[in-house]
C-alpha cells in the first residue's frame, strides 16, 4: 500500500515536472517568436518618455509570479483546452498586426499567447494563481498615436484651465486661448510633452504596483489605482501654473531649461507623495472600521 502511494506521488511530481518544462519551454518559443515586436516594444520605451516605465513591468511581473511560488506549488496541474481561446486570439491579433502594421496588436498578442499557453498546458488553477502578472504585463505595451492624439488634447486643455483660473485666484494678468496662456510680457504654450499624459503612464503603473503591496481589500485596490488619474491632471496642472507664475516674475528663462525640468521632477515627486499619503489614509480607515463598535 505505501509502495503504491509513492508510487502515485512520483507519478504526480514526474507529469508536475513535465507540464512546467513544456510551459517553459513553449514561452521560450514564443519569446523567440516574438522577438523582432518584443525588440521594437524595447526601442520604443527607450524613445518615448511616455513609455519609460515599460522597462519595470515585465521585472515586476516576473517578481509577482515568483511571490505566488508557495500557492503554485499547491495548485494543480490541470491542462485545460480554454487556453485555446487566448491563443486563438493571439493569432488573430498577430495576423491584423501584421497585414495592417499595427504595432499594438502584435504586442497584444504576444501577452495574449502568454495567457493561452499558461491556461492550455497548466490549467485553471495555475492560471487563476498567475492571472495578475499576466494581466500586468498588458501595462507595458505602448498605445497606438491615434489614440494618443486624442488623449493628449484635453489634457493640455485642462492644465491650461486649471492653471490659469489659479493665476487669476492670485490676480495676476491672464488670457487663455486654446492650449496657449497669454501673460503680461509673453506667452507659454502647454505642448503635447506638458499634457500630463507621462505621469498619468509612469504614476497608473506605480498605483497598481501600490495597490499590491499595500492595500488587500479589492475596493481599497480600485480606489487606488483610479486616483491616480485626478492626482496626474492635478499636480500636472500645479506644474503649469508654477511656470506661469516663475515666467511671470523672471522672465521667459523660467520655463525652459534645467528649471522646467527640476519643475518636473518635483511635480512627480509630488504626486507620487499624494499616492502614498492616500494610501496611508485608506489603511487609517481599515484600521477604524476593523475597531469594535465601529459599525455601530
Amino acid at each position: 500500500m505505501a509502495t503504491e502511494v509513492q508510487t502515485t506521488a512520483a507519478a504526480l511530481t514526474d507529469a508536475r515536472r513535465t507540464a512546467t518544462l513544456s510551459a517553459a519551454g513553449v514561452t521560450a518559443l514564443c519569446v523567440l517568436v516574438f522577438a523582432p515586436v518584443l525588440y521594437y516594444m524595447v526601442l520604443h520605451w527607450r524613445d518615448d518618455p511616455n513609455y519609460s516605465h515599460g522597462f519595470l513591468v515585465a521585472p515586476l511581473a516576473v517578481y509577482f509570479a515568483w511571490e505566488r511560488r508557495a500557492r503554485l506549488r499547491r495548485c494543480a496541474i490541470e491542462p485545460s483546452w480554454w487556453g485555446l481561446v487566448p491563443l486563438t486570439l493571439a493569432a488573430a491579433s498577430l495576423t491584423v498586426g501584421r497585414l495592417g502594421v499595427e504595432l499594438m496588436s502584435m504586442r497584444v498578442a504576444f501577452v495574449l499567447a502568454l495567457h493561452g499557453i499558461a491556461l492550455l498546458l497548466l490549467g485553471r488553477p495555475v492560471y487563476r494563481t498567475l492571472l495578475f502578472p499576466l494581466l500586468f504585463l498588458f501595462l507595458m505595451i505602448p498605445l497606438p498615436q491615434s489614440l494618443l492624439n486624442v488623449i493628449t488634447l484635453p489634457l493640455q486643455l485642462v492644465a491650461a484651465d486649471l492653471a490659469v483660473d489659479a493665476l487669476h485666484w492670485l490676480r495676476l494678468p491672464v488670457l487663455r486661448e486654446g492650449n496657449i496662456i497669454h501673460l503680461k510680457d509673453t506667452r507659454l504654450f502647454v505642448a503635447e510633452a506638458c499634457s500630463g499624459l507621462r505621469s498619468l503612464m509612469a504614476l497608473g503603473t506605480l498605483a497598481v504596483v501600490f495597490a499590491y503591496f499595500f492595500r488587500r481589500n479589492a475596493i481599497e485596490r480600485i480606489v487606488l489605482v483610479l486616483s491616480a488619474v485626478p492626482i496626474a491632471i492635478l499636480v500636472n496642472s500645479f506644474r503649469v501654473f508654477l511656470t506661469g507664475l516663475l515666467t511671470i516674475h523672471f522672465g521667459k528663462a523660467a520655463a525652459d531649461g534645467w528649471i522646467h525640468q527640476t519643475e518636473g521632477f518635483f511635480t512627480f515627486g509630488l504626486a507620487l507623495a499624494l499616492l502614498l499619503a492616500e494610501a496611508w489614509l485608506l489603511q487609517q480607515l481599515a484600521v477604524l472600521r476593523s475597531r469594535p463598535g465601529a459599525t455601530a
